[in-house]
């Protein structure tokens, strides 16, 4: 049972659409009526400038770090359900409560399901599960960001590259195998709803960071 609430707890606060919140604060405005219409912190830049994007992508990194630290405490204090599948497997809470966080920003329950992409709130869940791992994909994918100036090629790589980062450095993890499923899985999620940019970048029409979008 406190594993099931964990879950519904972590998909309720990753459901806080913070873009929506902080543009509507700012300017009274539907942020996915704004841009590219993605609720997300690159779209907040792109209509409110550095520091309401700034604002919004390190509340939803942290919404990512407190839905996983929720759960990783339930499983510290060993009231995990002793199902053999899942209770005895070490990391499957916070791997759990992780995905519902990002499942939140992606369809919020508060904003009719049409959220963002979920890649801030990615950072802050993988961050908090495997952080060296996180770091050195973290580092490819903002210098590809600094290079080509596309977000959405260094959030392509993040979330494509880590699960292949986890499986190189598995040694360094006693229980790596639901970080790896999970991070693959949301390479898979991350893929999928960054399908129209994988479009536009194959085109060369993909928007580079610093340029505004009517």
């Amino acid at each position: 049972m406190e594993l099931i609430v964990s879950i519904i707890i972590a998909y309720l606060l990753g459901s806080i659409s913070f873009s929506y919140v902080v543009a509507w604060q700012i300017k009274k405005i539907d942020i996915r009526e704004h841009g590219s219409g993605n609720a997300g912190a690159t779209n907040i830049l792109r209509v409110l400038g550095k520091g309401p994007a700034i604002l919004v992508l390190s509340l939803d990194i942290l919404k990512g770090v407190v839905s996983v630290w929720i759960a990783r405490g339930i499983e510290y204090w060993d009231v995990l359900p002793t199902w053999t599948t899942v209770g005895e497997i070490e990391g499957i809470a916070p791997a759990l409560a992780g995905l519902a966080a990002i499942l939140g920003h992606n369809w919020p329950i508060y904003f009719r399901f049409k959220g963002g992409k979920g890649v801030a709130t990615a950072i802050g869940v993988v961050g908090s599960l495997v952080f060296f791992p996180a770091v050195y994909i973290g580092i490819i994918a903002i210098l590809s960001i600094f290079i080509t100036r596309y977000v959405s090629l260094g959030s392509l790589i993040f979330a494509a590259g880590t699960p292949i980062i986890l499986m190189v450095t598995n040694q360094h993890y006693d229980h790596p195998s639901p970080y790896i499923y999970l991070t693959t899985l949301l390479g898979v999620i991350s893929v999928w709803k960054h399908r129209e940019n994988i479009k536009r970048l194959l085109n060369g029409t993909e928007n580079k960071i610093g340029e505004k979008k009517a």
